[in-house]
């Protein structure tokens, strides 16, 4: 059984999305031609605010491909949501399940298929005070060369000054931004495709760690490059690795907690009576 969707559900999000978005927002778009029209192909892009997945749906279908995103398959369960996603072939994310091979099973197949999945390595928002890409997950890699799928980078900037994440750190450029959803004055979505990674020094070897870690840095050293392309800045030298973080301020908070214990605390007033307090009796 292949990838199923209806060209009708497509056809019709076309219609009322497209020109929504070409008259909310403005564009700088760079490397469509970088976009395979044809295949099996994996859009990786970074992820900086809820709102840029329609900015990034909108340049991709612009290149001449239909965007497939993963959604929580709980919203499968809303009856309108879930007709829109099955109609358009969008693909359900089984994110609780015990079996990690269920939750790629339809993403290889869209893949086989010839569709274009859009993938966010981050697996989230980034958490980087400045915006930049995090350290990303191995999905994608696993995904490519399973399935033989090309890895077209994708950078863009400018959805964080339309919706600011709202998890994002309090600080940096981040903590600069005013929370909520600002449209006026309309906002420039800026988004470049690089040509894709090449993978294929991968090719045959075991799907492991050490390989799917070293893919994965490579994909996801090209969408940084290309984002250090649209700012005009150098990129960092290191990635923030949100999960380290958290380990970090958990190890932090946890010592603080132990030193906070060992620090005895003020003397009772009728713990023991004082010197001055004792009868020469000893009464």
């Amino acid at each position: 059984m292949g990838h199923g969707y209806s060209p009708v559900w497509r056809k019709l999000t076309i219609v009322i999305l497209r020109p929504l978005l070409f008259g909310a927002l403005r564009r700088d778009w760079r490397g469509r031609g970088n976009v395979p029209r044809t295949g099996g192909l994996i859009i990786a892009a970074n992820h900086i605010s809820e709102s840029d997945p329609l900015a990034l749906a909108h340049f991709v279908y612009e290149a001449g491909r239909y965007p497939v995103y993963l959604a929580k398959s709980t919203l499968f369960d809303v009856p309108l949501i879930r007709n829109v996603l099955r109609g358009t072939g969008q693909i359900p994310v089984y994110r609780d399940s015990a079996d990690p091979a269920r939750a790629l099973r339809d993403v290889e197949k869209a893949l086989v298929d010839g569709e274009c999945l859009m993938f966010y390595p981050e697996g989230s928002c980034t958490r980087d005070p400045e915006l930049w890409p995090m350290t990303g997950q191995t999905g994608v890699a696993r995904m490519a060369l399973k399935t033989g799928a090309k890895v077209v980078p994708v950078a863009n900037w400018g959805a964080h000054e339309l919706l600011p994440y709202k998890k994002a750190e309090q600080r940096g450029l981040a903590g600069s931004l005013r929370k909520g959803f600002h449209p006026f004055p309309r906002k420039t979505m800026r988004v470049v495709a690089g040509p894709p990674v090449d993978l294929s020094r991968y090719a045959g070897l075991p799907l492991d760690k050490d390989t799917l870690r070293a893919a994965t840095d490579e994909i996801m050293e090209a969408i940084t490059a290309l984002l250090g392309e649209l700012r005009g800045e150098e990129p960092p030298v290191e990635r923030y690795d949100h999960h380290r973080v958290l380990e970090e301020r958990r190890a932090a908070a946890t010592a603080a907690e132990s030193a906070e214990g060992a620090v005895p605390g003020p003397r009772p007033a009728d713990a023991a009576p004082r010197p001055a307090d004792t009868k020469a009796d000893g009464s």
